[in-house]
């Protein structure tokens, strides 16, 4: 059972560790053909059908480009298609939800006092409105508004505020951004799988078989991949966000989610005039830094939300009812308590590492895995650079940890 966790723990690492891969795979090419396309000029020396050409230099060598909106007279002998590692991005992202999230959820997923389900309903809760909110904006896309980009996303924006502030209300505040995350990339890949792909397969069918293809594959294909282009940046920021519980955890988690989308657009709309030689609209360098110093100043407003302590799940209490719970307690409030706290007594320390709290008994049995992991099996807590402070533990006392977490569980 011990050993299992510890190889669970490495599952995730490597779970986690696949998902940036391929995230930074998917992203660079993706930031590389948007500023290749902004970029692209028109000259007499373009092949027939040609769109526009660009020149760069990279490793020492010079690359010639040529883009055909539709497609050139005849098919090339080898077509490279960039597909896969937007799909390995979803597939390792939905892994490490489930290995987190669905494995973990008493833990990260249910907050009782917001929605007191079970584990089965909590997740499937979770897959249900990650599905769902991709239908949805699959069908307003291929509505009318889908002719009118502009007021497409802005209705796709009050959808996103409104999940935002929905998620808050029914999952923990570190659930709640990462499933937000998690929308905004199924999307992105969706966006990919069920209709930029289709397109682009159509055209070459057509090419192919010696007919002319159709112009709307390709304007469809591009409203979608617009789409992902300023969706990026807030998926990276959600990505990460379970990391910093003052984005989380903090009354406001759900505003804090819906002007970092914001961000996104602005940071974006400045890269793109910028590879399209549309000027230099360095304006959106204050607004994005008013939007950021805004989001600061939300998390600053409420302290993070107290526990519920009036009761703990079977799965804690057995840790709270072992005989040397008591020693575990002390032990813990003793060492871990100054960072761990609601208002921690390290000096710049504005939260508690992670938004974990140690300051009672039942905040100690509900942290006991993790505990466990980072105080008991490995050295990593308390940190070596506060020993000369007299906050360590000792050999003796990390298995102590130990021997009280395996004989509890």
């Amino acid at each position: 059972m011990h050993d299992f966790l510890i190889v669970w723990d490495w599952l995730e690492f490597a779970a986690r560790w696949l998902h940036v891969i391929t995230a930074i795979a998917w992203i660079g090419s993706s930031f590389y053909f948007i500023a290749l396309d902004l970029g692209l000029r028109k000259t007499p020396s373009l092949p027939k059908l040609a769109h526009g050409e660009e020149w760069q230099v990279h490793g020492g060598g010079f690359y010639h480009i040529n883009k055909y909106l539709v497609a050139p007279e005849a098919m090339p002998e080898h077509l490279t298609w960039f597909k896969w590692e937007a799909y390995s991005t979803w597939l390792s992202g939905f892994a490490l939800m489930c290995i987190v999230y669905y494995a973990g959820a008493d833990l990260y997923l249910i907050d009782p006092g917001a929605w007191n389900v079970s584990t089965p309903i909590a997740i499937m809760a979770s897959i249900a409105s990650i599905a769902l909110a991709w239908i949805a904006y699959d069908l307003l896309c291929k509505s009318k508004l889908g002719e009118n980009p502009t007021l497409l996303m802005i209705l796709l924006y009050v959808i996103i505020v409104a999940l935002a502030y929905g998620y808050t209300q029914i999952f923990t505040g570190r659930a709640s951004l990462l499933h937000l995350g998690a929308i905004t990339a199924t999307v992105m890949s969706g966006n990919v799988f069920f209709v930029i792909m289709p397109n682009q397969r159509i055209v070459v069918a057509d090419l192919k078989a010696g007919r002319t293809p159709d112009p709307k594959y390709g304007k469809i294909a591009k409203l979608r991949s617009t789409h992902n282009n300023y969706l990026t940046l807030p998926v990276i920021f959600l990505m990460l966000s379970n990391h910093y519980p003052l984005a989380y955890a903090t009354e406001y988690n759900w505003a804090i989610a819906s002007i970092v989308f914001l961000m996104g657009v602005t940071i974006r709309h400045y890269f793109n005039s910028i590879h399209a030689r549309n000027g230099n609209p360095t304006w959106t360098w204050p607004v994005t830094a008013i939007l950021f110093l805004i989001i600061v100043w939300l998390s600053s407003l409420a302290p993070i939300p107290s526990e519920d302590e009036t009761a703990l799940r079977p799965s804690e209490a057995k840790f709270a009812s072992s005989e040397s719970f008591e020693d575990i307690t002390h032990l813990i409030t003793g060492r871990c308590s100054m960072c761990h706290a609601a208002e921690p007594g390290w000096d710049n320390m504005v939260a508690p590492p992670k938004g974990v709290m140690l300051e009672t008994p039942q905040q100690i049995a509900r942290q006991a895995r993790e505990i466990y992991l980072h105080s008991g099996r490995s050295n990593a807590m308390p940190p070596p650079s506060v020993a000369e402070f007299g906050i360590e533990l000792t050999l003796e006392e990390r298995q102590m940890i130990n021997a009280w977490f395996e004989s509890a569980s």
